[in-house]
């Protein structure tokens, strides 16, 4: 019944005329809430933390201002700018009565939360073709590119007509699912998304996957110190890959067939895969590289001894 009013009668501010969507995605938050509050803010904490601990790392060490280590740093910062476009907001639901987001809002968080994504694969499109001279260029483009595609799909969703109101199964904003509660014709909005996840993440997989491919192809005639230095430097990234890779495809099959997934498990799984993928890059650069390692256990052994 809620659900039908939601889909006829928006939530109105009328000091700003602002319409206001429900997120339908939560389950049971009026008794879990504060459970899953304290887990989901433990777990950006840790974000934080453990990724901004590996780009200090970096930055006061001269011994790692190498175009490798840079981007790793780019890409560790990228994750924590990806994961505040997610985390304040889901805090904030969980401790509310009404789970409900500006329509505005949802635009905004929606173009972030993609364009951080599509830069986290052309950041690692960048550390896999290992020929960067111009390390300033491709970080600019890394954030740029994306965000310059997901500005025309944010740009064809406002110009649509919003008649619904109620976001099935849905605890964050994204394009596809905006254009699903407007009048108008959407087939341009979802042939746009089609290119951009060939563009932002098709494309940059194959990349990446066919340069490491080539590279362990190389040094598997090798010695035994060229195989194991190419394990140690490929292995974390592909990881990462495989990482992001699997929460963008998760995220693209729920936004599609969510009608036939339980709105508990949706919900569940959802938040398992934000929270165990987001502590995951810290664990591979931080103890997989060997040189932030060791430089990560000389500041640990350092702090206990003060």
């Amino acid at each position: 019944m809620q659900s039908n009013q939601m889909l006829s009668s928006p939530f109105m501010d009328n000091r700003f005329n602002t319409s206001y969507l429900t997120l339908g995605g939560y389950v049971d938050v009026h008794k879990y809430g504060y459970f899953y509050f304290a887990f989901m803010l433990a777990t950006f904490i840790f974000i934080i933390s453990s990724n901004s601990i590996i780009v200090y790392l970096i930055c006061v060490h001269r011994s790692l201002h190498e175009p490798m280590y840079i981007f790793i740093a780019a890409l560790l910062m990228n994750y924590v700018l990806f994961c505040t476009t997610l985390y304040p907001k889901l805090l904030t639901d969980f401790l509310s009565e009404k789970q409900i987001i500006s329509y505005p809002l949802c635009i905004f968080q929606a173009f972030f939360h993609y364009s951080f994504g599509g830069s986290e694969f052309f950041l690692l499109t960048a550390m896999a073709f290992d020929r960067t001279q111009t390390i300033k260029l491709i970080l600019v483009l890394a954030w740029l590119v994306p965000a310059c595609e997901l500005t025309a799909s944010a740009v064809l969703t406002t110009r649509l007509k919003l008649c619904r109101f109620f976001m099935h199964q849905k605890v964050n904003c994204d394009f596809y699912s905006l254009a699903k509660l407007t009048c108008g014709d959407t087939s341009v909005i979802q042939a746009y998304g089609l290119f951009l996840i060939i563009n932002l993440i098709f494309l940059p997989v194959v990349f990446i996957v066919f340069s490491y491919t080539k590279i362990l192809i190389i040094t598997f005639n090798g010695s035994r110190n060229e195989k194991k230095k190419a394990m140690q430097t490929c292995l974390p990234h592909l990881l990462a890959l495989i990482n992001i890779s699997t929460l963008s495809g998760f995220e693209s099959i729920r936004i599609r067939v969510k009608a036939s997934i339980p709105q508990t498990t949706n919900f569940i799984l959802y938040l398992l895969l934000i929270g165990c993928s987001s502590v995951f890059n810290p664990f591979i650069y931080g103890l997989k590289m060997k040189e932030i390692s060791k430089r990560l256990k000389a500041l640990l052994c350092q702090n206990n001894l003060d």
